[in-house]
């Protein structure tokens, strides 16, 4: 597995890396029914290699979410919500297609990372995080994923614009960047792409399903009250969501 390449004078290296983790970005729900495709890792040396990605996949996701605001704050949100999340239950790192990076499993409950994909550290925090999103958007809300269209246009939407994806930096590393209303254009499609990329759909009718719900979930900030830019301003988020529920609970 390709490690993170350093960040420094070498701007041109890093942007490699971010574009060659997009390739694999392709976030997704494993939805109608279909199973997960899984690598075949019959041979021994196959078992080995695999089993070394897994445990770093697993390290990667443990330092995710104990250490990343973004998924601090969804974890709480969903606790709050009745929806607990435990790391070896509701996680899974596995061996994927190579075609994305990971996947919320509705009918499980459950997000598949995948360990053959994910590179970094950073990528590792922007799937968990989205995938995430995901979780909380199927915890707090009747989300019809296998047959409304809308439904999960609006999560890709929500998903995209929450987590960082379309964050300054990231953009301007994919050299995405000087248009006026970027961060919606970003955000607009993306989510079509990870539309395109678990459902069988024509591109047309990705793109209407965004743009019909697109006003209302861009706006649509839980659990965070705002859109996070940043680690810093998911630091914010996550003390104010603190505070308010601590406020809350003693109403």
């Amino acid at each position: 597995m390709a490690a993170e390449q350093p960040q420094g004078r070498d701007g041109g290296r890093r942007s490699e890396v971010l574009e060659k983790e997009e390739e694999n970005l392709a976030y997704g729900e494993f939805l109608e029914g279909r199973t997960r495709k899984r690598q075949n890792i019959s041979k021994p040396w196959m078992q080995s290699y695999f089993q070394g990605l897994k445990y770093k996949c697993e390290e990667m996701l443990k330092v995710a979410l104990e250490n990343n605001p973004y998924a601090k704050l969804l974890l709480d949100a969903m606790k709050n919500s009745g929806c607990v999340v435990y790391r070896d239950r509701h996680f899974s790192c596995e061996a994927c297609d190579g075609t994305v990076s990971g996947g919320f499993d509705a009918l499980a409950s459950q997000i598949v990372l995948c360990q053959n994909t994910i590179q970094s550290q950073s990528q590792m925090n922007r799937v968990v995080t989205h995938e995430l999103i995901h979780a909380f958007d199927h915890c707090r809300a009747h989300v019809d994923w296998f047959n409304n269209v809308k439904h999960l246009a609006c999560s890709e939407i929500r998903a995209a614009n929450l987590s960082g994806d379309c964050s300054l930096t990231n953009e301007i590393l994919r050299f995405n960047f000087g248009l006026k209303r970027h961060h919606q254009t970003c955000v607009r499609d993306r989510a079509v792409r990870s539309i395109l990329a678990v459902r069988k759909f024509s591109k047309e009718i990705a793109e209407k399903a965004v743009d019909d719900v697109f006003e209302s979930c861009f706006n649509d900030h839980e659990p965070f009250g705002r859109v996070p830019r940043s680690r810093g301003d998911a630091k914010y988020a996550y003390r104010d969501f603190r505070n308010r529920d601590r406020y809350y609970a003693n109403l």
